[in-house]
């Protein structure tokens, strides 16, 4: 009983934790597009510094972005790759 209740317990609060995982990132998501809307174009380092996350989770940003049908990548690899609006 002990250990079941323990586990709920614990299950409970990691589902908060992902819950606010996802919020955060529909909302860096969202800063990404506004971003780009406004400045035509949004690089790499730009997400970085909007959202200030690692270059890893800018990239899988970006390529999320992508997949969804919301940005279309200029480049293949390297500094001078973007993204713009679709």
């Amino acid at each position: 009983g002990i250990a079941l209740g323990m586990y709920l317990a614990r299950r409970k609060a990691n589902d908060g934790f992902i819950a606010k995982q996802v919020e955060q990132k529909t909302e860096n998501k969202q800063r990404i597009l506004s971003f780009v809307q406004e400045h035509g174009k949004i690089q790499n380092n730009d997400v970085e510094k909007l959202t200030g996350v690692s270059n890893a989770t800018a990239e899988r940003y970006l390529d999320e972005l992508e997949k969804e049908g919301k940005l279309t990548q200029h480049g293949e690899i390297g500094q001078n790759v973007f993204y713009t609006p679709k």
